[in-house]
């Protein structure tokens, strides 16, 4: 089963929670890699010892210039972004079978909600759907995990178990003989479809969009096994595999040669007396990218025996009894209905904590603490340097206009136009500035006429909400005596009550036509 750590990380330390689990072995990289470890550094240690002591003088100096072409030329392989890219590939694909999984909790409580009864027939066919969901899912985990292979060989195990029967079992084996090269895991799927039409014509469905509802749960339920099917047909392309895996071990065979310590150093200096005596960064190398390789071996097929795989076993026992329960035990079954905790309150301020302290206010908006006014002065700021360089342009402008209207002009219309532009320019500054004026007579009974803004501004807000609020209790007595002025009814059980609207009358309808 997938080994879960959760637990332990669920807060953050001052000591990393990480180094806890470094010291667990099941389902560890310690346990995929040590093996391919032990025979690198034995196959290293090998080669160390046959140059240290068993070559001759011109035979070291033939190995010394292997060693410096495979560590010069070595980083040619781009291992970390081949690993990197198949290992996400793998990981996206062994989430999306574990979401694949289809889980029979939705049928159940359709078939359960939907199929009515408490006789020994409307029971057999709630627990006989469930029951062939559930062998659709059984007979597709045998097609694809050796651990559900082992646990049912043969159909006959799958009778022990209480999933199939003696002529259900006859059924499918006429069709393999039949039809040999085809997977028959859809098969319960059809028969249970026809079990809810057959409880739709004995009416113990009544309505048909129950029927189309769970009909389309049962192909969904289909779907996900099928998608399981076509998962362990269709995997990560053959190439890519290869591909990767070749990479890696050529780099590592590289680097048993091109990681040796030699008498004299690729730059010319005393060679290194730390890879003399042991490769600490080379050992590291090897056991972070076959690591690497590992994870993503362990991971393409989540249905194996690897300790980080899915447990389908469990999902079999599970499935088949939340299935019996909910469709059999719990069928039309609740606690009794009684007053909630906060009924006289309709709803609570705040719930209870164990701990008080634990209390937390709600989340705050991103602009709580925004200071409006600094905001405000330094728009308002933007605001004045962007009209002061406007003015400052404006009369550069003039200034350049005065400058070359100021020369002597050979042509009439030229000096006329001279003439007119202070004119021109004192007419526009006159427009720029505000006037005030005393008011006249005939402005006093303007303004009278019309509604004062200052005046309005000045209101007081208390009554301008009192007289919304007055207006708002007009509109609902208006509204509740329209009501009362319908016709009523009360319906047989005496608890509700009907408001029937009439319609209006076809001589009511000629006078609003011929007024």
């Amino acid at each position: 089963m997938t080994v879960t750590y959760t637990a332990n990380v669920n807060t953050s330390k001052v000591i990393s929670n990480f180094l806890k689990l470094l010291f667990r072995w099941r389902g560890s990289i310690y346990k995929l890699v040590w093996i391919d470890l032990v025979i690198f550094f034995g196959l290293y240690c090998l080669v160390a010892l046959s140059y240290r002591a068993l070559m001759t003088e011109n035979a070291q100096k033939v190995f010394e210039g292997i060693v410096y072409y495979c560590s010069t030329h070595g980083n040619l392989l781009p291992l970390s972004f081949v690993l990197g890219f198949y290992v996400s590939i793998v990981m996206g694909r062994w989430w999306q079978q574990y979401t694949t999984i289809p889980w029979p909790d939705s049928i159940a409580i359709l078939v359960s909600s939907s199929i009515q009864g408490f006789d020994d027939r409307a029971r057999a066919m709630r627990r006989t759907i469930l029951r062939y969901v559930c062998l659709c899912q059984v007979i597709v985990f045998t097609m694809i995990s050796p651990n559900v292979k082992k646990r049912f060989p043969t159909y006959s195990q799958i009778i022990e178990s209480g999933l199939l029967l003696e002529n259900e079992k006859a059924i499918i084996e006429n069709l393999d003989v039949a039809f040999p090269h085809y997977p028959k895991h859809w098969m319960p799927i059809v028969w249970a479809a026809s079990i809810v039409m057959r409880a739709r014509k004995e009416n113990k469905i009544r309505d048909d969009y129950a029927v189309k509802t769970i009909i389309d749960e049962l192909n969904k339920f289909r779907g996900y096994c099928g998608f399981l099917l076509y998962y362990d047909w269709v995997s990560v392309p053959l190439v890519y595999t290869q591909v990767v895996t070749l990479a890696t071990y050529t780099f590592f065979l590289f680097s048993v040669i091109g990681q040796q310590w030699t008498q004299v150093s690729e730059t010319g200096s005393e060679p290194n007396r730390v890879v003399q005596w042991f490769p600490f960064l080379t050992i590291l190398q090897f056991f972070f990218y076959m690591g690497w390789l590992k994870v993503a071996e362990s991971l393409i097929n989540p249905f194996g025996e690897d300790d980080d795989d899915f447990e389908l076993n469990w999902m079999i026992d599970r499935n088949l009894t939340v299935s019996y329960l909910i469709v059999d035990e719990m069928h039309q079954e609740h606690p009794e209905l009684v007053k909630d905790q906060y009924w006289d309150e309709v709803f609570p301020n705040e719930l209870p904590y164990a701990e008080d302290a634990k209390r937390t206010g709600p989340p705050e908006a991103s602009t709580a603490k925004l200071d409006y006014n600094k905001v405000n002065s330094s728009d308002q700021k933007r605001f004045y340097m962007s009209r002061d360089s406007t003015t400052t342009n404006r009369s550069g402008r003039d200034n350049f206009l005065s400058h070359i209207l100021d020369r002597q002009s050979t042509s009439a219309s030229f000096a006329d136009y001279q003439h007119q532009m202070p004119s021109r320019r004192n007419t526009r500054e006159s427009n720029s500035r505000l006037t005030f004026n005393e008011p006249t007579l005939a402005d006093s009974e303007t303004c009278q006429r019309r509604p004062s803004r200052s005046g309005s501004a000045s209101l007081n807000f208390d009554e301008l909400i009192e007289q919304r609020h007055q207006e708002r209790r007009e509109r609902m007595r208006h509204r509740f005596l329209n009501m009362r002025s319908t016709h009523t009814r009360t319906g047989p059980s005496g608890g509700y009550t009907v408001t029937v609207l009439r319609a209006p009358s076809e001589d009511a309808l000629g006078e609003e036509e011929n007024p």
